[in-house]
């Protein structure tokens, strides 16, 4: 009946059953039957876990009986652990029922445990994660009000304390979701407070290791323990490490001023001290001291530690009376474990700086929440943390965005409107350049959603009109940045204080804080157009003469001043009806700022006398401020000219519109056919053409005419362009004064974006100022520009591409950051192609800069997802490119198998597999050879792509003598093993015999190859001696017979004598044979020494006795004859 699942779902019928299996067991002993009947059950149904565990329950309830549970989990702890493989439902299906039964006879299930214990060796994870959930069950209920003998509660205790270090083994285990599951029990029993102080840090430990864990969900569940653990934390609201450390060593020195006294009263009496803690046996009973250390503990540390982390104990020297000995004793190893937490807590920030990285959205969301709470709890290095997480505002995942805003409205916008501008002006002031354009992302989508406040609006101008008390100069700037963001999204918001702006941002406060001025140039381009209007009506010369006297005054400090000329010029551009006509005034000003001591406005920079030093320091540092004006004029008549166009181009066609419906409205004689023949004619005729052309030419002739106009009165940037240009083919000055070459060349860069005549004269000046110059902030600056150039002239800058990528190998971080930064943005957003230089960039991702490696895999991440991934095409060439790099061998791996991990597609995969492949022909190189095999090992091999790799065997056969190749080989074999069929899997087998086979003769061979060279060498350094050996007697035995003796004797038979000869020959023949033979061979059996020359003389007459067959006869007897003639004559 149990099988019915309808039958279930009735109270009354499941009640009936439970029943009747409770009075079966209990009364007529059928408790193996059952047994056998249940766990059948839950082997083949689901739906039964729950009406079982209820009946169990009922069982041991109502009868007082727990045999039939006590039989389930002995038989459930007999059963074969690799039954629980095969059977994955049925191991679901008791996993299940063991919780259930935990949860509600803990006790009963904590006496029969152990027998389930050895399950945790088995293969199956579901079974690992039940008895995981068992004893997460068992630690948080089975021991609770534990009544007895004291030998019994330490028996518990000791149970307890062994079930958590097997949950702490159990976070190391192989299967990730067991290892979640693990995790995410530590996390149920910190909300139940089940986790002793002794293993509190222990546990917190073990989780922020599984940060760094492979598997996305173990890290979720690490994070999340972490911050249960923050939540429960026993240690105080509050978590700062100086705070934790200064209250520890007062209490410190507290306990040991009480030591002594109790140690000396003591001795005194004759009794042992406490400290001992002895039984009766002379054991220390560690238990009872443990339990009471952690009692005095739990009852201490909420009162004392919030005391203390509040700041009470710093107000005065004096140290709160917290008790006797132990108490103290107690509190200190409280605290010990608190500053240990804290550690723990605030060395893992840089994991989580990595994990806002990743490509998990889990993974970031969660390192939100734990910053969060770190910073509720003011962990070490949460400040910092969470400024990196402003970025992820321009996430393209909604969750993301959302946990970034909900942590930020969490943390920074409180009730108080007076605490939450305080907070903003803060952040405004403090971030980079980076966070700031975030921050003023989500301020502007909390002001749009009305999460800030008219009453924070209004709190913020009290901090920059200093109506608070208190409030600094840096408070009213980023008050006044914060105002400047919200104005973005809400114009109205300046509207009210165009007065103060000016007083205050142009007045004497800009002075202590010369960042003011440029905050205030920056309100000024927020303005509406109406209020626009209204200060140009009311304060227009007044703000004008302001700006002017910021651009060309020398009140700002020199690092200060070009940022507010910067949004300066900006604002004038923005605000003045003719900003041409007001910046050439202006440009003349600086012009004659710079050059006002000479009549002529030479520009001059010798410096022959030692008394003109001062005074060409002046005018250098001038000059540089003249070069930025002028540039940066250039640039904003650029982009007013462009404005211009556009407003025409948008009157024009609200104009046509007009006029299509005016006809209709005026002339009731015309009709709409009447109308539209009208603009067909036009169209025909190329009216709107001629307009449309009309107004391009004006355009181009417009921005010629800035740079490079024909009328010399009406180009006055002009005429600094040609001075510019020699100025910065100087080299000699420019490396004299590096600040003027960084203001030249930024005033240069400027010009060529500006002009294309021009950038085409100077681009082999760029990049030879790009290649040699000393100075870091010019290369910088230089290959920003680069970028800029690229994208207006990609003709003019495409030939200097591989200059471009070499930036990429620039000693300076920031100059290669930088190369990064442009050369991503131009191929990602398609203004460049992506050439056979990629590979510098792929070197950049082992980069010794973390963010420039960061940066570059980045871009691989993005360029993968652009149309049918781009690297599967580059990826043979970017190897073969990489070999011929002097990189060591694990960043090349680490490169390879990131740019291989970008690859998703199995029909990729299998083309990957054919192109590597065919790289092992023509290549001798070993190391080569171990460079394509690790590229294939890296790859996911699919069916197909292991049949190809079968079929191009003869590609590689030649590189699987080497041993580093061959053991790729075998792990692409023994991946290939896990997903292949049965029938594959005989080909993988048999490919695997083939390789071996033809290693082992490779190997031979090459060993054989190798003794035959040796055998060479050695023969041919004897047989150099024996020729020496002759030609040395031959000389000598020819002196001999030329200078003749008296004991010279002729054989008077020339017949016996040659008879002779030829017997001497041939036995000299078998004489050398054997000698040789017998040399040889003990050459091959390893000795490395030879014959003495004496030994080899020895038989030289005998091998001579060959020579006379190679002689001409003809010589021998004349020979014999002029010895028998000398003879004679004696």
């Amino acid at each position: 009946m149990f099988e019915n699942a309808m039958l279930l779902k009735d109270s009354d019928s499941k009640d009936a059953l439970c029943r009747i299996i409770g009075t079966c067991t209990t009364k007529y002993h059928f408790t193996a039957q059952s047994c056998a009947s249940i766990l059948h059950l839950l082997h083949k149904y689901d739906f039964v876990v729950t009406p079982m565990a209820d009946a169990v329950v009922r069982a041991e309830k109502k009868y007082a009986d727990g045999s039939l549970a006590t039989s389930l989990i002995r038989e459930i702890g007999r059963t074969n652990p690799k039954d629980y493989v095969k059977d994955a439902f049925g191991a679901d299906n008791i996993g299940r029922f063991l919780v259930e039964f935990a949860d509600r006879l803990p006790k009963l299930m904590s006496t029969n445990v152990g027998v389930l214990v050895p399950h945790f060796g088995g293969e199956s994870y579901k079974i690992r994660n039940a008895l995981v959930g068992v004893l997460g069950k068992l630690v948080s209920k089975a021991f609770k009000d534990v009544e007895g003998e004291v030998s019994s509660k330490s028996v518990g205790l000791r149970t307890k304390q062994a079930m958590l270090e097997i949950l702490l083994e159990r976070c190391r285990d192989v299967s990730a979701y067991t290892r979640s599951r693990v995790l995410q029990v530590w996390s149920e029993l910190c909300e139940e407070h089940s986790i002793s102080i002794g293993m509190w840090n222990e546990a917190a430990a073990v989780s922020a290791g599984r940060l760094e864990d492979k598997s996305a969900m173990v890290r979720k569940s690490a994070l999340n323990l972490l911050i249960m653990m923050l939540q429960h934390n026993p240690f105080g609201p509050q978590l700062r490490i100086p705070s934790f450390e200064a209250t520890l060593d007062k209490y410190k020195k507290k306990l040991n001023e009480l030591q002594p006294e109790v140690h000396r009263e003591s001795t005194l009496d004759g009794v042992p001290s406490d400290d001992d803690a002895c039984n009766r046996d002379g054991e220390v009973d560690h238990v009872n001291t443990k339990t009471l250390a952690e009692e005095q503990a739990d009852s201490l540390t909420d009162s004392c530690l919030s005391q203390v982390e509040h700041g009470d104990v710093h107000k005065d020297s004096s140290i709160p009376d917290v008790g006797n000995l132990e108490q103290t004793r107690a509190l200190v190893a409280s605290l010990e474990a608190g500053l240990q937490f804290s550690k723990c807590i605030s060395a893992t920030m840089p994991t989580l700086v990595q994990l806002m990285a990743s490509s998990s959205a889990t993974d970031v969301e969660y390192t939100i929440l734990l910053l969060m709470r770190c910073k509720q709890f003011q962990v070490d290095g949460s400040d910092v943390c969470l400024r990196k997480m402003f970025p992820l505002a321009f996430s393209q995942d909604k969750s993301i965005y959302e946990a970034v805003e909900n942590a930020f409205i969490t943390i920074y916008i409180t009730k108080s409107s007076l605490e939450t501008a305080k907070n903003l002006s803060s952040l405004a002031t403090d971030s980079n350049i980076g966070d700031l354009a975030a921050l003023e992302f989500i301020i502007g989508a909390l002001v749009s959603k009305g999460d800030i406040s008219t009453g924070m609006i209004s709190a913020l101008w009290d901090f920059f009109c200093f109506n608070v008390n208190g409030t600094t100069a840096e408070q009213s700037r980023g008050a006044l940045a914060v105002l400047c963001m919200a104005a973005k999204s809400s114009s109205r918001i300046l509207s009210s204080h165009l007065q103060d702006i000016i007083d205050i941002g142009f007045g004497r406060w800009a002075k202590v804080d010369p960042l003011l001025a440029r905050t205030a140039c920056v309100a000024l381009e927020r303005l509406s157009e109406e209020d626009k209007k209204i200060l140009l009506a009311s304060n227009g010369n007044r703000i004008f003469g302001l700006l002017e006297g910021l651009v060309t005054g020398f009140w700002l400090p020199e690092n200060i001043w070009y940022a507010a000329a910067d949004k300066a010029i900006a604002a004038i551009y923005m605000l003045h009806p003719t900003p041409e006509i007001f910046a050439a005034n202006l440009v003349k000003r600086s012009l004659l700022s710079v050059f006002g001591s000479s009549e002529n406005g030479d520009s001059k920079h010798e410096t022959d006398s030692a008394n003109a030093g001062v005074l060409t320091t002046v005018q250098v540092g001038k000059l540089s401020r003249y070069l930025f004006v002028v540039s940066h004029v250039a640039m904003h008549q650029l982009v007013y000219i462009e404005s211009c166009i556009k407003r025409i181009q948008k009157q024009k066609a609200k104009k046509e519109k007009m006029g299509a419906d005016y006809p209709v409205v005026e002339n009731t004689t015309s009709t709409p056919m009447d109308s539209a023949k009208i603009s067909g004619i036009n169209t025909e005729l190329g009216v709107t053409a001629s307009e449309d052309a009309m107004l391009d030419s004006l355009s181009e002739r417009a921005e010629k005419e800035i740079i490079c106009g024909s009328y010399a009165e009406k180009n006055l940037i002009g005429c600094c362009a040609p001075f510019l240009s020699k100025l910065c083919r100087n080299f000699s000055l420019m490396q004299k004064f590096p600040e003027l070459q960084a203001a030249a060349m930024l005033a240069l860069c400027r010009f060529m974006i500006i002009d294309a005549d021009f950038c085409e004269a100077n681009l082999q000046l760029l990049f030879t100022v790009l290649e040699n110059s000393s100075s870091e902030t010019v290369r910088s600056n230089c290959t920003i520009s680069l970028g800029d150039l690229a994208v207006r002239f990609p003709n003019l800058v495409e030939p200097w591409t591989e200059n471009m990528y070499a930036r990429l190998r620039d000693p300076s971080t920031s100059v290669r950051k930088n190369a990064v930064l442009v050369l991503s943005h131009l191929i990602l957003n398609d203004m460049m192609k992506v050439k056979g230089y990629i590979n510098e960039m792929a070197i950049r991702l082992e980069d010794e800069d973390e963010r420039i490696s960061n940066l570059a895999k980045l871009f691989f991440n993005e360029l993968s997802k652009k149309g049918s991934n781009p690297i599967y095409n580059l990826l043979p060439d970017m190897l073969g490119r990489l070999c011929n790099q002097n990189l060591k061998r694990e960043s090349f791996y680490n490169i390879m198998q990131f740019l291989i991990g970008s690859i998703k597609k199995d029909k990729q995969m299998e083309g990957l597999v054919e192109k590597l492949c065919n790289r092992f022909c023509g290549i001798t190189d070993v190391s080569r050879w171990e460079s394509i095999a690790y590229c294939l090992a890296q790859l996911a091999f699919s069916e197909k792509g292991m049949k190809k790799l079968i079929e191009l065997f003869k590609a590689y056969e030649h590189a699987l003598c080497e041993d580093s190749v061959m053991d790729h080989f075998r792990s692409i074999i023994s991946k290939g093993k896990k997903f292949a069929k049965p029938e594959l899997k005989a080909c993988i087998e048999e490919f695997e015999e083939k390789l071996n086979k033809f290693h082992m003769e490779k190997k031979d061979q090459e060993v054989t190859a190798r003794n035959a060279q040796a055998y060479k060498n050695k023969v041919g350094s004897l047989e150099g001696l024996i020729v020496a050996s002759n030609v040395k007697e031959e000389s000598a035995h020819s002196d001999a017979i030329e200078d003749g003796t008296d004991s010279e004797i002729v054989n008077p038979c020339p017949e016996a004598s040659a008879m002779n000869y030829s017997s001497n020959a041939n036995m000299g023949e078998s004489r050398e044979s054997s000698a040789a033979s017998s040399e040889m061979s003990q050459l091959e059996a390893g000795s490395e020494e030879f014959q003495s020359p004496s030994l080899c003389l020895k038989d030289m007459p005998k091998s001579r006795a060959r020579r006379p067959k190679l002689k001409d006869q003809e010589g021998d007897v004349s020979a014999s004859t002029r010895r028998t003639t000398r003879s004679k004559r004696r």
